[in-house]
């Protein structure tokens, strides 16, 4: 088992993939029919004239968008009712048959351009308006688009797919050509990242409404992820057992009771995407979700070894509404409060500790109290291998207590500290908070641990 362990702790990311973490935050943007029709899901069968944003402007999406911190943008291009944000030249329903035919797509590249941030796409495979879908066909047509998408609109950082699949016009599901799909992207976009609930670069975290793991590993058997490419050898029980059971709301992917029998293992890490809203598209009655909940999720997704894909739907004249913006610039100012200085310390690592088990003591000039968070980040450039770790505070009354205990690190791991004196703890009698070391201990690991950073806020 431990040469197995080894090899796991040793399944690296690509450099799109650490581009990638870089980010921690960007927006979805889902705008089409929908929008204007009041509905989730269209069916296809919406009028083109339909679609009428008249005071359309992204530039104002943009600047919501950096006010939140977030990095980049991702846009519904197409749905699942088909409707192209593009004058696509191979369906005729699209932006070009509207009251007002604009190139959506473009403006939203060209915003993302001057505002500094990246721009990517989402390309729903469901198409509930296209004659070809439930057909061989379909796939040539998808494709053809596809390529419009990638060819016309400058640098795409990201492609997102998702494997909804109904029926089409003919009353027929469809059966996807992804590995053709992800082909067009390597030869038009080779530095773009795709999404899809299977891999290759990024995984879905199994829901929508911003639920993390309490154990968000990015090294998971290629059976989940069987679109990307494994980097170790079978598990040792992979003889003995089957993980075809699998699925991506399954809680322990990436633990040592799972791996064990994988086949092998991929780098492949979880996005966690939610609206900022309770639909996807814009509804005139809902509101923003609050600004705790945002936060939580920040901690949560960014904070947990992911990313954190947030979804901000225009209004039918084609601006973020007002609520939506008010709420993007608090969660931004909150996340730049309570990260924004770290608080000085002297960072040590002990000597003479096992490399799998080692320990770091953060000592301050002074006792400090009103101490929230620990963040730590692993270099996973070299692979992800803490499985499990401690944070213990020494006070100035001598007293020590552990104020957070964790599973796994990854790229960044926010630890919020718990109060001891909460509910006047038995095992400090000073009544004053004062901090003077806290120590990170690494309990348990794959291989030897190598962390890039320690910080206190």
């Amino acid at each position: 088992m431990i040469p197995f362990l080894k090899q796991a702790a040793h399944v690296c990311p690509s450099q799109k993939q650490l581009d990638w973490y870089a980010m921690e935050m960007y927006a979805f943007v889902h705008f089409s029919p929908n929008t204007f029709t009041d509905l989730e899901w269209g069916d296809g069968t919406e009028p083109e004239a339909v679609f009428n944003p008249t005071r359309l402007d992204c530039d104002q999406w943009v600047e919501a968008i950096k006010s939140a911190g977030l990095k980049g943008m991702v846009l519904t291009a197409k749905h699942h009712d088909g409707f192209c944000l593009w004058p696509s030249k191979y369906t005729e329903h699209s932006v070009k048959n509207c009251p007002v035919p604009r190139d959506i797509v473009k403006e939203a590249s060209l915003a993302c351009k001057r505002g500094g941030i990246k721009f990517g796409i989402y390309l729903s495979p469901w198409d509930r308006n296209s004659k070809y879908y439930g057909t061989p066909e379909y796939n040539d047509y998808f494709c053809n688009q596809l390529t419009e998408l990638l060819t016309q609109y400058g640098e795409i950082f990201y492609v997102w797919f998702d494997n909804a699949c109904g029926e089409g016009p003919n009353g027929k599901k469809q059966q996807y050509d992804f590995p053709r799909y992800f082909a067009l992207i390597h030869k038009y976009q080779p530095n773009a990242l795709i999404f899809n609930d299977f891999g290759p670069d990024v995984r879905w975290c199994g829901n929508e409404a911003g639920i993390a793991r309490h154990s968000e590993w990015a090294v998971v058997p290629a059976e989940l992820c069987h679109y990307a490419q494994p980097q170790t050898a079978a598990g040792p029980m992979a003889e003995e057992g089957s993980l075809s059971y699998m699925y991506s709301t399954d809680q322990e992917i990436g633990s040592i009771s799972n791996i064990l029998y994988s086949k092998g293992l991929a780098f492949v890490p979880s996005e966690i995407n939610m609206s900022i809203r309770p639909g996807w598209f814009w509804h005139e009655k809902e509101e923003p979700h609050s600004l705790q909940r945002l936060f939580n999720t920040y901690l949560t997704s960014a904070g947990a070894n992911a990313c954190l894909h947030l979804n901000i739907p225009p209004t039918r004249e084609g601006l973020f509404d007002e609520r939506d913006v008010r709420r993007l610039k608090e969660f931004g100012d909150l996340i730049r409060k309570e990260f924004g200085t770290p608080v000085k310390n002297h960072l040590k690592k002990v000597e003479g500790c096992p490399v799998t088990q080692p320990k770091y003591t953060l000592t301050f000039e002074k006792p400090v109290k009103d101490l929230k968070y620990v963040v730590i980040a692993e270099d996973i450039a070299q692979g992800q291998r803490v499985e499990s770790f401690r944070i213990t505070a020494d006070f100035a009354s001598g007293g020590q207590y552990a104020l957070y205990q964790g599973t796994c690190i990854g790229n960044k791991r926010i630890c919020p500290l718990q109060d001891p004196f909460a509910g006047q703890n038995p095992l400090i009698n000073d009544s004053t908070p004062e901090i003077r070391q806290l120590t990170v201990h690494i309990t348990a690991a794959r291989d030897t641990v190598i962390l890039k950073d320690i910080a206190v806020y």
